[in-house]
């Protein structure tokens, strides 16, 4: 369902991002390929909120694209940055890595084990490969590459001819970058604590300094050291005749004269290189997060500055926060903040995007790692629906159509999507027994029974790695081996009687809605109703009848007050166990 109606022009956000887009590229670049930017750091686990600075110009250059316009999405690895710190919750990875701080991030070694040549490259990997599994087209642009081969070495001799412009524009900021700073690193603190918020972080790093300011002026390059390999250095002089510039290293005291002209092993300092890139580059569009957003930040500062290179800033939004219910297991991620493949492993990458393209950029939005996860494929699985009958709101429509398709087509997907809350309850009954799994889920419909569990995957697969990895021990169902004698044994006369009515039916009503008929209609014949009655038809008494009713069932077969929906762990049960553990 190609998005061509009129009216999700006027609801949908990424409509009216991609009219604006297109209107400034034909006024910058007429007759070129649009452009649109992301920047990522590789500097650890790459995070959901660091997937917005991905998703908001993908969606925008998809939309493009199915106008018919040719669009490069350009993601920068800014991998020749410095390795600032040793981040935690890495696995292979130890103290000793904090020997490497200061030098660029492909110069690192990757964590241990890893099958990568170096940091960046090792956690590159992890996010190139859930881009793919989303189905992201991109042109990735390696920062290390750019730089080491020169391509910038114009940019940087005239950023350093002009480093007296920089250092004017720079200058303005300079006294208020300290309280902004402080403010944005007590409100991500503070987030993060409270509620697991991820800072939606743009390319580049926060914090880092404005160059080389000494007795000799200043400069915004920063050499690596041709000893110790750090950028713990400081230009010393600079001949903008010659390019001979002299720098000297504080971690190791060397100190070298180099031909600029010729040099490539440095970089411009971060609000310098962005703006650089973005009138080397051409681009158009690219959002940034709210810590680029704030006065003296690099996005508003790169404004000013790129058009010492003969540039102008992209337009793009700024983007809001992306939070986190729920994190069992996530000792792969820094500081338990999940990244996009974790989130892959427990749901289908046409969710995920959705979760991305229903919300406006400055909306923030809670990714689900908890039961949430079930709620919102349930909200999912309903519009699903709704846009199959077409009753969906265009706006709706848009965001589905966003998240199950891209211009070049559409995302593999489950053949027969069943509900995930289902798939996970009988992933946690059967402990991924895949006969057993098979058994279940055929009886769910008897009329159109499963006849391979492939029908199902991979959402089977995601909800099993849910289950497995994100509910806790205590939390699993374990469904009884003996009956509860005891507990039957105390029964009274109804309680008895409500048990003898669910295992007379059992036969008859074994499926997935013949047993969630029965097991609300056993409270209801016992008060003397029809098992059809509505609840508007009857007394408020009867919900509490059923809370007990349920109750009883769940201590006799799982040994708890609560369980899965009881349909289904029946199903899982089965009939006979079922008898047996109910006392017949």
């Amino acid at each position: 369902m190609p998005i061509v109606a009129q009216s999700t022009e006027t609801t949908d956000w990424v409509s009216r991002f991609a009219d604006e887009v297109i209107e400034e590229s034909e006024r910058r670049a007429p007759g070129k390929p649009v452009v649109v930017a992301s920047g990522l750091s590789p500097s650890g686990p790459i995070h959901l909120g660091n997937l917005r600075e991905v998703m908001t110009p993908h969606l925008v250059a998809d939309e493009i694209r199915r106008r018919g316009h040719q669009v490069r999405h350009l993601i920068s690895w800014d991998d020749y940055d410095r390795y600032r710190k040793v981040p935690n919750g890495v696995d292979g990875v130890d103290a000793s890595w904090a020997e490497h701080i200061g030098k660029p991030l492909t110069a690192v070694p990757a964590p241990g084990g890893s099958a990568h040549p170096n940091w960046a490259e090792h956690f590159k990997a992890a996010m190139t490969d859930a881009l793919a599994e989303m189905g992201v087209e991109f042109d990735g642009i390696s920062q290390t590459a750019q730089y080491t081969s020169g391509v910038y070495r114009e940019q940087i001799l005239h950023a350093m001819k002009h480093r007296g412009d920089i250092d004017a524009i720079l200058e303005q900021y300079r006294t208020k970058k300290a309280p902004a700073k402080k403010q944005q690193s007590q409100k991500s603190d503070a987030a993060m604590e409270a509620a697991e918020l991820v800072a939606a972080e743009g390319s580049g790093a926060a914090g880092e300094d404005d160059g080389s300011s000494g007795t000799a002026g200043y400069f915004p390059y920063k050499p690596y050291c041709g000893q110790c390999g750090k950028d713990l250095t400081a230009v010393t002089a600079y001949d903008d005749d010659t390019t001979e510039l002299t720098y000297t290293c504080t971690a190791c005291d060397f100190s070298e004269t180099v031909a600029l002209n010729e040099f490539n092993r440095g970089k411009l300092v971060w609000k310098v290189d962005w703006p650089m890139r973005w009138a080397y580059e051409g681009v158009v569009f690219e959002p940034s997060g709210v810590d680029h957003s704030s006065p003296g930040s690099s996005f508003q500062v790169g404004g000013q500055i790129v058009g010492i290179f003969g540039g102008k800033q992209p337009i793009g939004p700024m983007y809001a926060f992306v939070g986190i219910s729920g994190m069992a297991k996530m000792s792969s991620s820094k500081g338990g903040v999940p990244t996009p493949a974790d989130a892959l492993k427990i749901m289908e990458p046409q969710l995920l995007r959705w979760l991305y393209a229903r919300r406006r950029p400055n909306q923030s939005f809670k990714i689900a790692f908890d039961q949430e996860i079930q709620r919102l494929y349930d909200e999912w699985d309903k519009l699903d629906a709704k846009v199959a009958d077409g009753s969906a709101l265009p706006a709706d429509v848009a965001a589905h159509a966003r998240a199950v398709r891209t211009a070049a087509g559409e995302l593999p997907r489950t053949p027969r999507p069943m509900s995930y809350r289902t798939l996970a309850s009988v992933a946690d009954i059967t402990a991924g027994a895949e006969d057993q799994t098979l058994r279940i889920l055929s009886e769910l419909d008897p009329t159109d029974p499963l006849s391979a569990l492939d029908e199902v995957r991979p959402r089977l697969d995601k909800a099993e790695a849910w289950i497995n990895t994100q509910v806790p021990a205590d939390q699993r169902t374990i469904v009884r081996t003996e009956p509860d004698l005891d507990l039957l044994k105390s029964l009274d006369e109804q309680g008895q009687g409500s048990l003898r009515l669910l295992l007379d039916g059992l036969a008859e009503h074994w499926s997935l809605d013949g047993l969630t008929h029965l097991v609300y209609g056993v409270p209801k014949v016992q008060a003397g109703f029809s098992a059809d009655a509505t609840p508007k038809e009857l007394p408020a008494e009867i919900k509490t009848a059923q809370r007990s009713f349920f109750a009883l069932l769940y201590h006799l077969l799982v040994g708890r007050d609560t369980g899965p929906r009881l349909p289904t762990l029946l199903l899982a049960v089965g009939q006979e166990r079922v008898r047996v553990l109910l006392g017949e």
